[in-house]
């Protein structure tokens, strides 16, 4: 039997398919002998309050999150779990789903097999994200996909100092920059054309958006490298993480992005394969419509 003896619940809001979901869990695993701390988010739905409990306990106690929802929420749940070392489960209840791989009716035959001991570890990369206006730090974050320098509300391109280690690499003038993790290659980077990295590259992915000048291609650089961004001349600019928060960054700041050194622990069923995943979600040797 595995050690997960209390296990934490986060599900995409406003959704009555995920609540019902949620319900359906938390009975299931109540009648297991386990501890559920549900994500506080969900105190007012019917059958789900007296299990909630805020992040900060939920933190402290939680042996493994089961997220019900699709990327975004899972994403989400990261972003609210923050450093703390709970590892996660996904419960596809989405779109595609590239990091909830069960479906959402196999749900409680996969929960049966992850509280007897039968799932993997895939340690995935996050980026710490730092924000610097005259040397002084007025933000930080961490992202699991990506960070997303670029325009903002404004109707015109931006200019970016690119830095890879204190080296300058060039001036790109454009919508923006993605800097993707490989979790984060099959996300925003992937619709800019960049490359898709398996999670055990140990790489990042810096994709332009937009740029203009044919020859500003994706690169992929290692994930010992320290990135900065600076805003240049009059632009100002908004830095977004995972698609979950933001920034406003003004002309003059520096976004610094580095490796972080609290990686997010997926887990992942028996049989589990990333390239069998990429093949289903991307339709690659589908059998064209006649």
């Amino acid at each position: 039997m595995s050690g997960y003896r209390t296990l934490a619940l986060f599900g995409k809001q406003d959704s009555d398919a995920v609540a019902e979901a949620l319900v359906a869990l938390r009975g299931h695993l109540v009648e297991r002998g386990r501890t559920v701390l549900v994500d506080d988010a969900f105190r007012g739905t019917a059958g789900l309050g007296a299990s909630c409990a805020d992040i900060a306990a939920i933190r402290r106690q939680a042996d493994v999150a089961v997220v019900v929802g699709g990327d975004g929420t899972l994403l989400a749940a990261a972003r609210k779990l923050g450093a703390a070392d709970v590892p996660l489960v996904g419960i596809n209840q989405g779109r595609l789903g590239f990091m909830t791989d069960i479906a959402r009716a196999d749900m409680l035959s996969a929960i049966d097999r992850l509280l007897a001991g039968e799932f993997t570890p895939d340690r995935r990369m996050r980026l710490e994200a730092r924000v610097l206006r005259d040397g002084v730090e007025v933000f930080r974050t961490l992202a699991l996909n990506e960070v997303v320098v670029n325009k903002g509300d404004l109707g015109r391109m931006i200019e970016l100092e690119v830095r890879v280690d204190g080296e300058f690499l060039y001036v790109l003038r454009a919508d923006g920059m993605i800097v993707a993790t490989p979790s984060g290659s099959t996300a925003y980077a992937l619709s800019a054309n960049g490359p898709i990295l398996q999670p055990a590259v140990p790489g990042i992915a810096l994709v332009p958006l937009c740029a203009h000048g044919l020859t500003y291609r994706p690169i992929t650089i290692a994930d010992s490298c320290a990135v900065e961004l600076r805003l240049v001349h009059s632009y100002d600019g908004r830095v977004h993480c995972d698609g979950q928060d933001f920034f406003d960054a003004k002309a003059g700041d520096c976004i610094q992005l580095t490796r972080s050194r609290h990686p997010l622990t997926l887990l992942h069923p028996p049989g589990y394969s990333y390239f069998a995943m990429l093949r289903e979600k991307l339709h690659w040797s589908a059998t064209p419509h006649k």
